[in-house]
């Protein structure tokens, strides 16, 4: 059998070709080349030109992106891959590797439009594959898109919540010694057999420390030095053990060298030593409770911006309130924000709720925002403005950036069209702000001038609002 008829005969296996006419086939079998491949070998290398349809008569071929992007392609045996007719691809942009033992025919696109207007049932079936091939990768690198913007929101909240949960595990331990200090000092104290009016003149004492402590504003850090210095001084000259560390605390607490001038003569002057060491332990533990409750608080207002963010436990559509969703996610991004970019809130109160998808919307957010600081590096002035325009609630993102050249303004909204460097974009965010605001019934549009990038997403309201 000649290598024409074996080809031949081999090609009827591949479904595109499989009810072709024999001259049809004999007509492919013969304007073909024919290879060989041994596992691990290399098929084709990424950069080199896209100039011909390659059918994998048998094994498998892995294709993947050079750097390993984390994009792979198979394919098997009866598949069709490479260049293919009104295809646009100029140059492979993968490396492919045999994984088995692999034998591949090949059609040089010089060959295409005799392809075509011999076999013309043909033409379909390998747009057909080109369609979905196109479907598949944009499928890809959505999913790839959604990974890399969850992986870095969740980068940013693991700081965020990192900080507070931190300061709550010192806060507690620091609090575990204050309780000790505490319970030892009341347990000297309570070995002098004080009087009861002695022991009502030190819990008054402690009460108006602490009062006084709670009432104090911002203090200036030199004066509260100067404060501890005297303090430390005056409890030294009086033989006050831990002198300078009671004197820290002291001064934190607003104490001064005229309050301790001040004791109660009532205090024997032997308890001195340990009525202000209880003084100083109860102050520490309100300190120490107010920063667990502090930093508590900003994890359950973290927790509950995640929640609100997503949605969670609502029904897909729901009425939204734009102005919670636009504080969720400047809060969710706030590890972006927060060194060096000014947000100004400009917003409308007076908007109804629109009933949206909640979570796409905070997407569309997301991405404008995370764009708009990326512009500015990570240094400027972020405006969100809302406002009505007719029957349609309009939200601006306005960042303070160089702005965008005309050139790359037109295809900002192209899928995959980025401006960003190679593994730092994947020229899906807009395309998904696009798309989903499309989804919602509204526009979006960008105003661009060096200084100002101005982002309007315009979304409709209910009739009657």
């Amino acid at each position: 059998m000649s290598p024409t008829v074996s080809l031949t005969t081999e090609l009827r296996r591949i479904p595109q070709f499989a009810d072709l006419s024999d001259d049809a086939l004999e007509w492919l079998a013969a304007h073909m080349e024919y290879q060989e491949f041994e596992a691990g070998q290399v098929i084709f290398e990424a950069g080199t030109p896209a100039d011909r349809m390659f059918i994998l008569l048998e094994g498998e071929v892995r294709a993947e992106a050079p750097g390993s992007d984390g994009n792979v392609f198979v394919t098997h045996a009866g598949q069709i891959t490479g260049k293919l007719p009104y295809s646009r691809l100029e140059t492979i942009p993968v490396v492919g590797h045999a994984i088995l033992r692999s034998r591949i025919a090949t059609l040089h696109m010089q060959h295409f439009a005799e392809m075509m207007q011999r076999i013309p049932e043909l033409t379909p079936r390998l747009v057909a594959i080109m369609s979905d091939r196109i479907r598949n990768y944009a499928r890809e690198e959505l999913h790839k898109h959604k990974l890399a913007a969850l992986g870095k929101i969740s980068a940013g909240l693991a700081h965020e919540l990192n900080n507070p949960s931190a300061a709550a595990a010192r806060a507690a331990a620091g609090l575990r010694e204050s309780v000790a200090a505490l319970r030892s000092a009341n347990l000297r104290l309570d070995r002098m057999s004080l009087t009861c009016e002695q022991r009502s003149t030190l819990a008054a004492l402690e009460e108006k420390v602490l009062a006084k402590a709670s009432q104090q504003g911002e203090v200036d850090p030199l004066e509260r030095s100067d404060r501890e210095q005297a303090l430390g001084d005056w409890l030294d000259q009086h033989g006050i053990a831990r002198a300078w560390t009671l004197a820290s605390t002291m001064a934190d607490a607003g104490a001064s060298v005229e309050h301790m001038e001040k004791l109660p003569a009532k205090i024997p002057p032997e308890a001195i030593d340990d009525v202000l060491c209880r003084i100083t332990a109860a102050f520490q533990v309100n300190t120490l409770v107010d920063q667990i409750e502090d930093a508590t608080s900003r994890i359950s207002a973290l927790v509950k911006a995640i929640k609100a963010y997503s949605y969670m436990d609502q029904g897909s559509q729901q009425e939204v309130d734009l102005h919670e969703g636009l504080d969720n996610t400047l809060l969710i991004l706030n590890h972006q924000l927060k060194h060096g970019v000014e947000v100004i809130r400009e917003y409308d109160r007076s908007l109804p709720r629109i009933c949206a998808y909640g979570s796409e919307l905070n997407q569309v957010w997301t991405n404008l925002i995370d764009n708009a600081v990326d512009a500015m590096n990570g240094k400027g002035v972020l405006r969100i403005r809302t406002s009505r325009v007719g029957n349609c609630a309009l939200v601006e993102i306005i960042d303070s950036g160089p702005g965008i050249p005309a050139e790359v303004k037109a295809h900002l909204f192209e899928p995959f069209f980025t401006t960003k460097g190679v593994g730092e974009g994947t020229g899906l965010g807009l395309d998904t702000v696009n798309r989903i605001v499309h989804q919602h019934q509204g526009t979006v549009r960008v105003e661009s001038r060096p200084g100002e990038t101005n982002f309007q997403v315009s979304l409709p309201l209910r009739e009657g609002t």
